[in-house]
């Protein structure tokens, strides 16, 4: 039981895609031997020949180099979609379809968990009471099915992530609490994934929702794993933490970990999630994952 460092490899899409060359970095670069796998880096949807060989690589690269694929976890792609809110009943069953080959996916990979991105409601359905509760329980159906899935698949949890937008629920703490009221008993336990950049909801009532301690204190033992990346409280980032960007953030991670004692949480993995811009020199890219690593070493 503990707090566990690791790293999303998010930061590798487009730049490091070959299974080869990024668990190569993070084993003799970033000495870490935890990954979260982000879903850009491999569609679940693709051929089942192509995501055959694709596995294989996957393993075979992450056994050479000592790596643990712990979980996986939707990125950029995913969460551009309205996914299971969709305002199409078509596109939501594709969702539904892609969430399934995802759990699949996470099972070829032997991971403990997956999830991420739920769903994003368009604003005209956002603004109609009526279909936006019509939609959001549907919602709840889809992920009790998913977690039906994982439970097949051998998966111990699915993971649900809160997000900084009233129209991707849970944005609030109320909302995150009522998702998993609704769905206890489910075949396999659906928790949360918190973001400690994701407390910006810019229309949130309670102040606390703008608070990631808040969250982490008052929801960190639902929390198996925490996305961590520094920011100034107004938008979600995803900065390093830099020497340059933690003189502006409000992320420390020495608070981050006394928060989650204060939950009562257990066990949680602490995942650094960065979003470089593409236009970025490559090797800056991995100089601040190497320094955000670094940071959080000393806390973990």
């Amino acid at each position: 039981m503990g707090y566990f460092l690791g790293v999303n490899n998010s930061w590798a899409v487009k730049r490091f895609p070959e299974p080869e060359v990024w668990s190569e970095i993070v084993a003799t670069k970033l000495d870490v031997n935890l990954v979260q796998f982000s879903f850009d880096l491999l569609d679940p949807m693709v051929s089942v020949d192509i995501l055959n060989e694709s596995v294989q690589r996957i393993r075979d690269a992450c056994e050479r180099y000592g790596i643990r694929l712990q979980s996986c976890f939707t990125g950029s792609i995913g969460y551009s979609s309205n996914l299971l809110l969709h305002p199409s009943a078509i596109m939501r069953e594709h969702a539904f379809e892609w969430y399934s080959r995802a759990i699949d996916l996470s099972r070829m990979l032997r991971v403990e968990h997956v999830g991420g991105h739920m769903g994003a409601l368009t604003m005209k359905d956002f603004s109609d009471p009526q279909r936006r509760e019509s939609l959001l329980a549907n919602e709840i159906e889809y992920v009790r099915s998913l977690a039906r899935l994982c439970g097949k698949a051998g998966l111990k949890t699915l993971l649900w992530e809160p997000m900084p937008v009233p129209r991707e629920p849970p944005s609030t703490m109320r909302e995150a609490k009522d998702v998993l009221q609704g769905l206890r008993g489910s075949p396999t336990p659906v928790r949360l994934c918190i973001d400690v950049g994701h407390a910006c909801n810019p229309h949130a009532t309670d102040l606390r929702d703008k608070d990631p301690y808040a969250w982490l204190t008052e929801l960190g033992s639902e929390s198996p794993c925490v996305h961590v990346q520094q920011t100034d409280g107004k938008q979600d980032r995803h900065w390093p933490f830099t020497v340059a960007f933690n003189k502006v953030g409000i992320i420390n991670g020495e608070k981050v970990l006394s928060c989650l004692d204060k939950s009562g949480s257990r066990e949680a993995y602490i995942y650094p999630e960065l979003a470089p811009p593409f236009e970025q020199d490559d090797e800056q890219t991995i100089d601040d994952v190497f320094q955000t690593v670094q940071y959080w070493k000393e806390y973990l």
